[in-house]
């Protein structure tokens, strides 16, 4: 509709990444196991309280799980915090041996009712992810491993959330997402990334998407400077892109990059409009934390915040004129 309007016309854009977090709590590997134990404990007494499923030899441990997750959250030094995991880590072995023989149990009792499958479900669920982080806690804590981000399990609620570490500085827990911004302030694309890319892998693909949008390459293009490199330079002026703005040179002298220096200081100064576009989502449309549950509702939620952005941004065009 803008590019019909004329209110966008795709010919000059700039490209910037933020990190959208998932609504989690802050992880650590003995909060995690906690929150096995007890997810996983309500659901088979869930089990037995609606359905009678009984199982022998069962018992109710996460009083004692929150005592060892606090004694390592409070422990004064190694040898405390290391004994403190070793019990907490028994415990959630043994609850996961009730979650297995639970589930056992109940496709054992041949029941058609759709809720208790659906509780045998969560239980086989939830049981998986507790085992990958016992497995992390044990590599970690006891064999004193370095995991890698992409092995780690950071929420039982949340599996798909990413670890993002941003300029070696801040932390985030969510999804990197890839924001092309236009001249009217439109976002004119939005790339949803998996793990943590870096900046200089997502020239090619960012150029490509704008190609699929406008079936035309942009004439100007500005990237934060994360995104420079001779190869990517190359690689947009294979396109026809006449100017290729990165905020940080890398190497790279002003005149490579475009057809003046003046060419290149107003492309970016343009780049940092998108600054302040992406503080306004954050601002005013929740793009800073997301609130509904699973990958395809946290696609959903990024999605809506930029569809509801573009339409006040062309309401506003709209207005203008």
């Amino acid at each position: 509709y803008a590019k019909q309007e004329n209110i966008e016309k795709g010919r000059q854009v700039r490209v910037d990444c933020t990190c959208v977090e998932t609504n989690i709590h802050e992880p650590s590997d003995s909060s995690l196991l906690w929150d096995g134990v007890r997810v996983l404990t309500r659901l088979i007494e869930g089990s037995r309280d609606d359905f009678g499923i009984q199982l022998t030899g069962f018992q109710n441990h996460t009083r004692r799980a929150k005592r060892r997750m606090l004694g390592v959250m409070n422990a004064k030094n190694k040898k405390q915090r290391k004994k403190a995991y070793t019990d907490l880590l028994k415990v959630t072995g043994k609850v996961l041996g009730y979650a297995r023989r639970g589930v056992e149990v109940i496709k054992g009792s041949n029941s058609a009712d759709p809720m208790l499958l659906g509780i045998a479900c969560h239980i086989e669920h939830y049981a998986r992810l507790t085992a990958q982080v016992v497995q992390q806690t044990e590599r970690r804590v006891m064999f004193g491993e370095n995991v890698p981000a992409h092995e780690k399990v950071v929420s039982i609620f949340e599996p798909h959330t990413d670890i993002i570490r941003k300029d070696n500085r801040d932390t985030f827990y969510g999804h990197k997402i890839c924001l092309t911004g236009g001249a009217s302030n439109l976002i004119l694309d939005c790339l949803i990334l998996e793990g943590n890319p870096a900046d200089t892998t997502l020239v090619e693909p960012v150029l490509d998407r704008m190609k699929a949008i406008y079936d035309r390459y942009p004439l100007k293009a500005a990237f934060d400077g994360g995104f420079a490199s001779k190869d990517n330079l190359e690689k947009a002026k294979s396109h026809q892109i006449k100017d290729v703005c990165f905020a940080k040179k890398r190497g790279l002298t002003e005149t490579d990059m475009c057809r003046s220096e003046y060419v290149y200081h107003r492309l970016r100064r343009f780049r940092a409009g998108i600054e302040s576009g992406i503080s306004w989502l954050k601002r005013c449309m929740g793009f800073a934390r997301c609130m509904w549950k699973g990958l395809r509702s946290f696609k959903s939620y990024v999605w809506s915040s930029i569809v509801a952005a573009n339409l006040l941004t062309i309401a506003r065009s709209k207005l203008a004129t």
